[in-house]
């Protein structure tokens, strides 16, 4: 796990019982350290984003979302590596509109879809913890290519204003890449037509303040 983790998840991921090595400055370099770790060990490999298994797993929430709100026009989902965003737009299929919305400063599945094949990109902001993988997956972006409408990109003011809200107003506690969606609402990067049903996945709550203003 890379450095830039929040205290509440290593904290959690350690309270499980699991043996947690905190190395490198960004996810990437933790992903080197790992695939080196089970080359010598020969553990099981299981990818935070890039592997079908984890993508047909996180593409179940697309299949609950589509029993309890079949009415839906527009899914925003927050991007990182899209395997989330990919697992969920394959269910759909094309059925409804689904929006991938990233940081500014973690622009990863924006660049990969404007260069048409997945490029490293900048990997900063407040959501990094999350949302900052350097580049997408290659098995995720022939889905997203495919599949998902477009990326709104929101800053880290947004993401901060996002997260007070849904504290203040409905007292949900959300880490930053977790709102990411929820701040494009906000911020007006997406803005829907009239009459749009319009979901927002807010997904994650690795964070121990609820102090938003700080």
């Amino acid at each position: 796990m890379p450095l830039i983790s929040s205290p509440a998840k290593i904290q959690r991921i350690r309270d499980y019982g699991a043996d947690l090595a905190v190395g490198g400055e960004r996810y990437s370099d933790a992903l080197a350290a790992s695939e080196e770790w089970r080359a010598a060990s020969g553990a099981l490999a299981i990818h935070a984003f890039d592997q079908v298994e984890t993508m047909l797993g996180q593409g179940t929430i697309g299949l609950e979302l589509d029993r309890q709100a079949p009415e839906l026009d527009t899914l925003l989902v927050g991007v990182g590596g899209g395997g989330l965003i990919a697992g969920i737009a394959a269910w759909y299929a094309g059925r409804i509109r689904v929006v991938g919305v990233e940081p500014e400063a973690s622009p990863t599945l924006a660049k990969a879809l404007a260069a048409g094949h997945p490029v490293d990109a900048e990997t900063g902001g407040i959501a990094a913890d999350s949302l900052a993988p350097r580049r997408v997956g290659e098995l995720v972006f022939p889905i997203a290519q495919r599949y998902v409408d477009r990326v709104a990109l929101v800053s880290d003011e947004a993401i901060r204003q996002a997260q007070r809200s849904l504290w203040d107003r409905i007292r949900i506690v959300a880490e930053p890449g977790a709102v990411a969606a929820f701040a494009a609402l906000l911020s007006a990067r997406y803005t829907p037509r009239p009459g749009e049903r319009v979901g927002v996945l807010v997904s994650g709550g690795n964070t121990a303040a609820v102090d938003f203003d700080r």
